[in-house]
């Protein structure tokens, strides 16, 4: 009798529990105290979804300023048009991709030919690609320095559109005649709201080039009150009529994998194979004094991801006459060379943009975060590992789709706090990682 009075009390408990449905409050989109109408976004090769070091179709569709408009039409965004490569020239400027993985896990990469390269361009010698004529809202320029969008050129130097190939693509005239200053091809079309993401280049070139100069005489750090004057001119233009936006910060170089692939420890070791005898890799650095010495390699040189591991079979790096050159390491004078300009970078960024009452993604603090401590988002481990990681594409500097995703959303939060607006974030895992061969 007290078993079944047990057992009526238990179901009538779970129709109880049945009859109380849960439900979960969402907070309607709304736009805050900002106008989503129409959004553009101004920026580097990060805005123009560059990835696996190429600028493709498939790339250009998962930019994040792309995957940010789909998530602004909650909160009356727009159309938002980009200069897509056509699909019968997908791979646009190329591409890498991984053809099969070696028994050691590491991975085969090749180049995907461009199908978009109409030519060389006269000037540089770079190449000049397939124009673009339709309607834009992403102005992200590959290669694109802070002071190239401010118009700041040295005397007697072209016009910025002749010569870089992304941005000619994007013009009426091709070169020589491709004049038309960055600024002017940008607030062309009327807007509401706009990101503005440039500075990356500026020190970024620099870093990767291993902080050779010569070799790399256009790699050079801009000039750190240069690039406050840049960064005044490109916002007040921005944001003239009291237009809103957001900006970001520039990440620390030595968070991203084409600096923390490639080891000194793990080339030792590979070397110490053929020659057991050997006791240290010899490299190129500078000093403080501004000169460079031949000395022995440390840990704490970063060793970039375009170092020829095939030529150590030679012998490359074994002694002081045969030194691993400069520009595949960033020595710790030049990597702290560019934490002090980015520093300074990020200090401009900060105060011209809290002074216009804008947004600001901070970028450095979320990818050196990223790089300690990686990234759990539903349930996927992310991390900013080269390959496995699934952010950073195969070029160790930009990102992949999932990457993307991520840099829209942090953008996104930005905004909301800064506006009290209220744009949903994108479902970061229904985007890809790097692409693996099928076996």
């Amino acid at each position: 009798m007290k078993l079944n009075n047990y057992k009526n009390i238990f179901l009538a408990g779970l129709l109880v529990l049945a009859a109380c449905k849960p439900t979960v409050d969402v907070a309607p989109a709304t736009s805050g105290s900002a106008d989503f109408t129409t959004y553009i976004a101004v920026g580097d090769s990060q805005t123009a979804g560059y990835a696996d070091d190429g600028l493709y179709r498939s790339g250009q569709i998962n930019s994040f300023p792309n995957i940010i408009a789909q998530q602004l039409k909650a909160v009356g965004g727009g159309n938002f048009a980009q200069p897509l490569f056509s699909e019968a020239q997908a791979s646009g400027s190329g591409y890498r991709n991984i053809i099969s993985f070696n028994a050691d896990g590491t991975p085969n990469i090749t180049k995907v030919a461009g199908t978009a390269i109409r030519g060389a361009n006269p000037i540089t010698g770079g190449e000049l690609y397939t124009k673009y004529a339709g309607d834009n809202s992403n102005y992200g320029i590959p290669g694109i320095k802070l002071t190239d969008a401010a118009g700041i050129t040295a005397p007697g130097f072209p016009a910025y559109g002749n010569l870089n190939g992304y941005y000619e693509r994007l013009l009426a005239a091709s070169v020589p005649l491709a004049n038309t200053p960055y600024l002017d091809y940008v607030t062309a079309k009327p807007y509401t709201f706009f990101t503005c993401w440039l500075g990356n280049n500026d020190a970024l070139g620099y870093a990767t080039a291993g902080g050779d100069i010569v070799k790399y005489p256009n790699s050079s750090l801009t000039d750190k009150s240069q690039f406050t004057t840049a960064l005044t001119t490109v916002i007040e233009r921005l944001t003239a009529g009291g237009k809103k936006g957001a900006v970001a910060t520039i990440p620390d170089v030595s968070a991203i994998p084409f600096f923390n692939t490639v080891t000194i420890p793990a080339l030792l070791a590979g070397a110490q194979k053929a020659v057991p005898t050997l006791t240290a890799l010899w490299v190129r650095a500078s000093k403080a004094d501004g000169t460079y010495e031949t000395r022995a390699a440390t840990a704490t040189d970063l060793v970039t991801l375009k170092f020829p591991t095939d030529r150590l079979a030679t012998g490359y790096g074994f002694s002081p006459s045969n030194p691993i050159e400069n520009e595949f390491i960033l020595d710790p004078i030049e990597a702290a060379r560019v934490r002090d300009y980015v520093n300074s970078y990020n200090q401009s960024i900060n105060t011209i943009a809290n002074n216009k009452g804008l947004a600001v993604f901070d970028a450095f603090t979320f990818l050196n975060a990223l790089k300690q401590k990686g990234l759990l988002i539903n349930g996927v481990n992310l991390s900013a590992d080269f390959v496995r990681g699934g952010i950073f594409s195969l070029d160790g500097v930009h990102l992949t789709p999932k990457g993307y995703a991520i840099e829209a959303n942090e953008f996104i939060k930005a905004i909301n706090t800064k506006y009290g607006s209220n744009i949903p974030q994108a479902d970061v895992n229904s985007f890809n990682s790097v692409i693996f061969p099928v076996k």
